[in-house]
């Protein structure tokens, strides 16, 4: 009889304990006090998550480089830049092969394009 209380508290307690983190959990808000720049903000982005395709010359089919600053504001005045990084259509997900960048870096370029495409 007590170990039946036993397994019983035992699957009481796992079941309490356990906890869900879903990837808006994993990732907070970035707060930009000051205005959004290439330099201190999108760069990095672009660096990490982009270059390895994005390079010059650019391969595995991407479309063009975005190792300068000129390169990421053209992508993003001309090519479609936010709206491809903001694909949620499985054929299309940035980076290439997945998974889609996460909502809070995808809301910073969003944030430097509304502020001017600021250089520094």
């Amino acid at each position: 009889m007590k170990f039946k209380y036993l397994l019983c508290f035992a699957s009481l307690f796992c079941l309490t304990n356990c906890s869900y983190n879903s990837e808006d959990d994993l990732t907070e808000d970035v707060i930009i006090e000051e205005f959004v720049t290439y330099e201190d903000n999108i760069k990095s982005i672009i660096d990490t998550n982009c270059i390895f395709c994005h390079s010059n010359p650019p391969v595995n089919g991407a479309p063009m480089s975005l190792i300068t600053y000129n390169d990421v504001k053209n992508a993003v005045e001309n090519r479609g830049l936010i709206d491809r990084i903001s694909s949620t259509d499985a054929g299309f997900v940035m980076p290439f092969g997945g998974p889609r960048l996460p909502q809070n870096l995808i809301d910073l370029v969003i944030q430097w394009e509304q502020e001017g495409l600021l250089e520094n």
